[in-house]
């Protein structure tokens, strides 16, 4: 910033004339109209600089904190070295005394809706079958040109997966592979093929960090630099509903609208854009209806959907990702245990044995737990516990506690170990949805219906008791919708909310007070729902203007 002027001097002739006794000349008036103008910069200036000074001890706060959860992981990743290098030591020697049998060292995968094209100079035996991406369907969507994938290195090859590909059998020859390339059509080489990035995160075992202390104790929100403007056509119909992650894989992603499509898509450059892989019909066979949730398997080889009790329809189904030939996509369990209405909530159990949960209109929840392979059984864990419709339902890391909520106002924390109720509250307002927090394992999110105080935390091991609460101001509606949902982040200290207005609120859970830390302008409706990337710094949302949108976090 350049010099501000000097103070200008007084004239010879000035000093003569007020020597002399004479009045102020117009030479002093302008004198005094030059350090007023002098004045009025240097307060505009220092109050620049104030800001600055502040906006800088924001951000090193924020790298503080990053730093320290950095040096946290760096620590935790040379602890789990140094035990896997002791481990292999123990056993190298324990063989070395044996009969002379080799170490040989099996990569642990997880099923995963993404095929691995292995270079033809490479053949390695695959412990399992890979899974098939599936097609689109053109009578559902038109096909959608793609942007190019984003790959790992140079020597990765992006091509196109045929629509009626069978599951890649690992004793298929290099030739076999090579005709199938060769016999593609232009339109099928849009689609891709690209590496499973997330199968190492389902096999960390999460660690509980304390986080409930943090909560209002700072006086001023640390905010993110969110850059917004990537809208892409979600290629539905109808107003969309739902927005998964998936759970192993960090480039895929799905949404559901209400024309009873589900969308699979594939995460582009670290979050540029997206592509559109699949388009499935998921319509229930007897009302026609569209799934009102989406829940993705643990293992990333299939999504469940959860319709309506009403009329003897399908209630839940299974799009399977790993069709086999002859199979159909999606199929539909046999399993009706709501007895009425929609079912609101499904989600999978964040314990060692897979299961599901169900919420419903019927003021049930229900247990849905896996006999043997492609069969449910579902079990009631409580139908009179909520005297309204259940809205939503969750599960504990630490603990076998389902947790529900409802529209009659109660939080419920029912222990499938005990099989009774273990906490229970009522709030003052109807409730919405519960998100547990995915880094402090006491923590737990409610939405509820009252305005400017829409989002409130608990602590399960404190009865009765509210931690913090806040919301937001709504300028297009005063009614609180059901289908605007919240999404915490990865480090689980900010929460993301949709609005009936075309922003996506965000929460620092550390700010002392009862507003959004920031509010981002990010679509041109309302938005449903904004999700964090799992490992890019990424926002993707979804809003009623039909577009799926793809914000980078600077």
């Amino acid at each position: 910033m350049s010099a501000l002027p000097p103070v200008l001097k007084k004239p010879k002739a000035e000093e003569r004339e007020e020597g002399l006794g004479g009045e102020v000349s117009e030479n002093g008036t302008a004198e005094n109209i030059s350090r007023s103008e002098q004045e009025e910069a240097l307060v505009a200036l220092i109050e620049h600089r104030t800001k600055e000074v502040e906006h800088l001890r924001k951000r090193i706060d924020y790298y503080k904190s990053q730093l320290d959860q950095a040096e946290s992981r760096l620590e935790d990743s040379k602890s789990k070295l140094a035990r896997i290098r002791i481990h292999d030591s123990v056993t190298s020697s324990k063989n070395s005394r044996g009969d002379g049998i080799k170490d040989v060292k099996v990569e642990r995968r997880s099923i995963s809706p993404i095929q691995i094209i292995e270079d033809s100079t490479k053949k390695q035996p695959q412990s399992r079958p890979q899974l098939v991406i599936p097609a689109m369907n053109p009578k559902i969507s038109s096909p959608m040109k793609m942007v190019a994938p984003f790959t790992n290195d140079s020597s990765s090859q992006v091509q196109a997966r045929k629509p009626k590909m069978s599951v890649l059998n690992p004793s298929n020859s290099d030739t076999k592979l090579k005709e199938d390339k060769y016999h593609k059509t232009p339109s099928e080489q849009e689609a891709t093929h690209v590496q499973d990035k997330g199968t190492k995160r389902k096999f960390e075992q999460k660690e509980h960090k304390e986080l409930i202390r943090l909560i209002r104790s700072c006086a001023s929100p640390c905010t993110i630099h969110c850059q917004t403007g990537c809208l892409i056509s979600s290629q539905h119909k109808r107003k969309l509903r739902s927005l998964v992650l998936c759970p192993t894989n960090d480039q895929l992603f799905v949404t559901s609208a209400l024309d009873g499509v589900v969308n699979l898509w594939q995460v582009q450059a670290r979050g540029s854009s997206a592509s559109l892989l699949s388009s499935t019909d998921s319509i229930s066979p007897k009302q026609r209806r569209w799934p009102e949730d989406i829940a993705w398997h643990p293992e990333g080889s299939s999504l469940f959907s959860a319709y309506s009790a009403d009329s003897g329809d399908s209630q839940v189904s299974v799009l399977n990702l790993n069709k086999k030939k002859g199979e159909a996509r999606v199929r539909f369990l046999d399993a009706k245990p709501h007895v009425k209405g929609i079912i609101n909530n499904i989600v999978f159990m964040p314990w060692d044995n897979v299961c599901f949960v169900t919420g419903g209109s019927d003021h049930a929840v229900m247990l849905w737990t896996e006999k043997e392979e492609n069969s449910w059984k579902s079990k009631a864990l409580h139908k009179s516990l909520h005297s309204s419709a259940v809205m939503g339902v969750a599960g504990m890391h630490h603990k076998q506690i389902v947790l529900s909520t409802g529209a009659d106002k109660r939080i419920i924390g029912f222990d499938l170990s005990t099989e009774r109720v273990d906490y229970r509250h009522q709030i003052d307002s109807k409730c919405m949805s519960i998100l547990p927090n995915p880094c402090d394992f006491n923590l737990f999110m409610v939405q509820t219906g009252t305005p400017e105080r829409q989002l409130r935390l608990f602590d399960i091991r404190l009865r009765q008791t509210e931690i913090h609460a806040f919301g937001w101001k709504q300028e297009s509606s005063e009614s609180q919708s059901a289908l605007i949902n919240q999404a915490w982040s990865p480090d689980g200290l900010y929460i993301t909310s949709g609005s009936a207005d075309p922003v996506i609120h965000i929460f620092d859970i550390r700010y002392n007070a009862h507003k959004p830390s920031q509010s981002v302008k990010a679509h041109q409706k309302r938005v449903f729902k904004a999700v964090w990337h799992h490992s890019f710094p990424l926002l993707i949302s979804i809003s009623s203007d039909l577009n799926v949108g793809l914000h980078k976090i600077l």
